[in-house]
Parts: C-alpha cells; sequence; structure tokens
C-alpha cells in the first residue's frame, strides 16, 4: 500500500472531529474548522436608563406628594414620606419576587400627578409577560399588595390616633375630602372610638394611610394585567375572562345609572391594554392549598378598601 503525503494524512485525520461527550462529527472540505464562538451576552436586568428614569420619576412624585402635603396640611413630608414608603413596599414587593424567579424586570417607575388631590397615582414595574410560570405569576402579583397593606395599615393607625377632630363647617370650601372605605372606618372606630357628629378627622399621615389602602385595592381588582387579574387567572385559568368581562359590564352599567364618572378614564386605559389575561408559560403548576386560600382571602380586600366616591369636593 502506497504512503500517503503527510498533509494528506492530516486533512483526512481532520475531517472528523472526536468531542469528548463521544460525539463524532464530520467536517466537510477538510482542514481545521473554525473555532466555536459563543453567542453575544446580553443582559436581561434593568439597563441604565431604565434606572435613570426610575430615580427621575422617583424625586418628581417625591415633590408632587410633599406639594400635596405642604398646602393641605402645612405638613408636607408628614403626607410625602408615608405615601412614598407605601407605594415603594408595594413596587419592591414585585421587584423582589420578579429577581427570585428570574423575570426580567423593570426598576419601579413612580406616576407623579401634579395638581391633584394625592400627587400620585402610584408606582408599575414593567416585566416580560409569559416568562413566569402559574405559581411564579401568583408570587410576584401578590408580594407587591401585601408588602404594601404591612405599611400602609400601620400608618393608617398612627394616623388615627394623632389626627385631630376638627368640625365639618371649618373645612374651606373646595377643599378636597377623602372618603374613608369601610376598613378605614373599622381602623379609626377602634383607635378613637365614637366622637361626635359633625367632627372630621385630619391629618397628613391618616390620609397618606387612606392613599395607600386605596391604591392597594385599585390594583386587586380582578381585571386585566392589574394585581388582582393576575391572581384570578392563577386561581380560574381562563375562567377568569368571565368574570372580567362580568366587572366591565357591571361598572359601565353603575357609571350609566349613577352617572359617577369617578373611574371612567381607569376603566377605559383597563379596556385599551385588554381586560383579559394572557396564558403563562405554564398554566397547569399547581398552586398547594396555601396559595389557593391566601388568594381567596386577599381578592376580597376590594370590598373593605375601595369605595366608588372615593373623594368629594366641600362646600
Amino acid at each position: 500500500m502506497p504512503e500517503q503525503p503527510a498533509s494528506q494524512t492530516r486533512t483526512q485525520v481532520e475531517e472528523i472531529l472526536i468531542f469528548p461527550d463521544g460525539r463524532a462529527v464530520k467536517v466537510s472540505g477538510g482542514g481545521t474548522p473554525p473555532p466555536t464562538q459563543r453567542p453575544p451576552f446580553r443582559r436581561s436586568g434593568p439597563t441604565r436608563k431604565q434606572y435613570l428614569w426610575s430615580l427621575g420619576l422617583f424625586l418628581v412624585t417625591c415633590y408632587t406628594t410633599w406639594s400635596v402635603g405642604d398646602s393641605r396640611y402645612s405638613d408636607g413630608l408628614g403626607y410625602m414620606l408615608p405615601v412614598m414608603a407605601i407605594l415603594l413596599a408595594h413596587e419592591m414587593g414585585h421587584y423582589i419576587a420578579s429577581l427570585i424567579y428570574r423575570v426580567p424586570a423593570t426598576p419601579p417607575f413612580f406616576i407623579p400627578m401634579p395638581y391633584s388631590p394625592l400627587g400620585t397615582f402610584g408606582a408599575v414595574i414593567v416585566k416580560q409577560g409569559g416568562r413566569e410560570d402559574r405559581k411564579a405569576l401568583f408570587d410576584i402579583a401578590i408580594a407587591g399588595p401585601l408588602a404594601g397593606l404591612v405599611l400602609a395599615i400601620p400608618v393608617c393607625i398612627y394616623g388615627a390616633a394623632t389626627a385631630m377632630a376638627v368640625p365639618v363647617d371649618q373645612i374651606p370650601s373646595g377643599d378636597f375630602q377623602f372618603i374613608a372605605p369601610p376598613l378605614m372606618k373599622w381602623i379609626v372606630w377602634a383607635v378613637r372610638g365614637d366622637w361626635p357628629a359633625g367632627m372630621v378627622l385630619e391629618s397628613a399621615i391618616l390620609d397618606a394611610g387612606w392613599v395607600g389602602i386605596f391604591i392597594t385595592a385599585l390594583n386587586l381588582i380582578p381585571i386585566g394585567q392589574l394585581d388582582g387579574g393576575h391572581i384570578l387567572y392563577t386561581l380560574l385559568g381562563r375562567k377568569a375572562h368571565y368574570v372580567a368581562g362580568a366587572l366591565i359590564a357591571g361598572a359601565l352599567a353603575y357609571m350609566f345609572i349613577t352617572g359617577n364618572l369617578t373611574f371612567m378614564l381607569m376603566l377605559f386605559l383597563i379596556i385599551m391594554m385588554g381586560p383579559y389575561h394572557p396564558p403563562t408559560s405554564n398554566d397547569h403548576v399547581p398552586l398547594g392549598w396555601f396559595r389557593i386560600a391566601l388568594g381567596c382571602i386577599t381578592l376580597p380586600f376590594i370590598f373593605i378598601g375601595f369605595t366608588p366616591t372615593p373623594i368629594v369636593i366641600g362646600g
């Protein structure tokens, strides 16, 4: 058998690549294959721009809430600090749960509302939907309201204990008055007991607690991409769509009958974003009895934390 040139032998040997796991791959055309290239590393976490936006909106919302507290109670910090703490706790509950489940999410984006009774309309985080399974979605959704209430309820208790009772006729005409939902009434009654008719409690801290309770209740409405919509979907699956449709129809009927258009804008935004919930990456992951019980206890919070006419103008 004639001896083959060394170059030919080398070429023939290099046509077969044997990997450590035993796989053999033929390289077409012979020669040394190009080195394997790893895909470029891509950051899945928040970008620097998102952090800057988050910080900027946080500072602006600090100013708008301070301005409300200063003009209404002459106590800007007394209103701003508890409001921002409650909102931050709510959103960090979502954000930390997203980190635990490795679901990409932005830092909290606060929503300032200058020249408004509240100074803010809460905050949001933006996460990459569809990445979480049923259990992860439940934990991420419920973490926010629970974290916010851990602060909001003590703030309400302290605010009720330190609030000053003033006659209703001393409230300046045109001032905004917050209407207490059932939970707030129970807290005030437990702390202060009954007080004479015609008296109201004035306190920057108490009203800050009211904001925390109210925004938590709004988020727990079981529709679409709200926290309540996420929780209800994990409990009922696609049957949650029937609940969302019934709630929207009921809200429209209520507005038509009573003429109360307080939440018309919010309802419009919910409809535009989509009232129904998209599927998770795995809708069949079991929740377990504890999560099911926790969801069933948390969702009815809207009945004690929400009021259809939250703000009225005195006069």
